[in-house]
């Protein structure tokens, strides 16, 4: 139940954008990701930088890693969290991101992914259902100290209504968890009963395998069909001849 930091420092090399609003679309055909950068007492900026270079970053450090951002023309780097990043719906690629600017020595809040590891032998038994009712714990910590994500080990859950909460996880030295301990991360539920689809009745299923015609014929009154018969002559009536 504790939470992995991230410490390594990382770097990316940014430049200052000119090209803005819908004209952006260029820069992505040209493998380049728009970008903002804004903060606390901090003029937003935008900046541009390789999709190539922004990726592997990404990867590495998601949205609770220190990034130093370099940008162009700037001699110090500035310290940023990824946040925000907009991707497309079919490739997956990233359309934009910001970064945060923020101060080393200031505490910011930050939400904590949860990630679920181990497996229930409530689950491979069949005995329930899993949920996990949240994916992320809000937090405060300086920059630095923000963990990576928390990790939780749901191999203990061996019972219906069985579950585990913000309260059991173990935060590092620095960070305080803001989400109410109460919170349910994940929990064992009962299994879902299948809803069984009964068979039409017999007379629907006779009636849907039966002929238009003889259906609409087995419903007339049994008086009705002679009726009609006789309202019409027969060829042979037709071809009698008439007496006088």
């Amino acid at each position: 139940m504790a939470g992995k930091q991230v410490k390594e420092k990382v770097s990316l090399k940014v430049e200052k954008r000119k090209v803005l609003g819908k004209k952006a679309k260029k820069l992505r055909k040209e493998g380049i990701l728009p970008a903002n950068i804004y903060g606390k007492n901090v003029k937003s900026l935008a900046v541009q930088v390789s999709l190539k270079d922004f990726l592997p970053v990404y990867k590495k450090v998601g949205e609770t890693g220190i990034v130093e951002v370099m940008v162009e023309g700037e001699k110090a780097p500035r310290h940023a969290l990824i946040h925000n990043v907009q991707k497309d719906p079919v490739s997956d690629q990233p359309l934009h991101a910001d970064f945060h600017q923020v101060s080393l020595t200031e505490k910011i809040t930050a939400s904590i992914p949860v990630e679920l590891v181990g497996e229930s032998p409530a689950v491979a038994q069949k005995l329930g259902v899993l949920i996990q009712p949240l994916s992320e714990v809000e937090v405060e910590a300086l920059p630095t100290e923000l963990p990576e994500q928390f990790t939780v080990d749901i191999s203990g859950l061996k019972e219906v209504d069985q579950a585990i909460t913000v309260g059991d996880l173990k935060p590092p030295a620095g960070v305080k968890i803001l989400t109410s301990e109460k919170e349910i991360l994940v929990k064992i539920n009962p299994p879902t009963k299948e809803e069984e689809v009964s068979p039409p009745p017999a007379e629907e299923a006779a009636a849907a395998g039966t002929p238009v015609a003889e259906k609409i014929a087995e419903e007339k009154p049994a008086g009705e069909e002679k009726k009609a018969e006789g309202a019409a002559p027969s060829e042979e009536q037709k071809s009698e001849p008439q007496k006088q």
